[in-house]
């Protein structure tokens, strides 16, 4: 399991540039809902964009430290054992003539 420490650690010091990959990819804002697989396929997806190979099963542990650590910083709100709700202020999707 040392990859998946590293992986993780290697994600989280720049959790800025994986937020805004996950943005690019997923339907990530502020108040949406963030399902965890979502979030286990984009783990893979940025490291092998990063030329780094990982199992299944090491994607599905990171996942688990990221949602973690993103709970612990309030980034992320637990609804349920699948997924959280987002709270990212900065993340907020505005629509053109929104009163925002």
């Amino acid at each position: 399991m040392k990859n998946v420490e590293t992986n993780f650690n290697f994600i989280k010091s720049d959790m800025e540039v994986f937020i805004n990959y996950l943005k690019a990819k997923y339907p990530f804002f502020h108040n949406s809902n963030f399902f965890f697989r979502d979030l286990q396929y984009g783990v893979r997806s940025f490291l092998e964009k990063k030329e780094i190979d990982i199992t299944y099963k090491e994607a599905e542990a990171i996942a688990n430290k990221i949602g973690e650590y993103l709970e612990s910083t309030n980034a992320f709100i637990r609804v349920n054992s699948r997924g959280w709700r987002i709270n990212m202020p900065g993340h907020v999707t505005a629509v053109p003539g929104d009163p925002f």
